[in-house]
């Protein structure tokens, strides 16, 4: 079950990177954000979803 939620878990911050590509941050920024999400995954998704760059792209 635990490789279950790591899936997800990947999943989700491959999402979130791909987000943080598609916004007019800094590249700096973009960098930053994620940085945090590969060395956090869980923490920093949350950091981001709440305080992060969104993307410009909707779907």
């Amino acid at each position: 079950m635990g490789w279950l939620f790591s899936i997800i878990i990947f999943a989700l911050d491959v999402w979130a990177i791909a987000q943080i590509i598609n916004t007019g941050a800094s590249n700096k920024a973009k960098i930053l954000w994620i940085l945090l999400i590969v060395i956090l995954p869980v923490v920093g998704l949350i950091i981001w979803y709440f305080a992060g760059p969104k993307s410009n792209v909707r779907m």
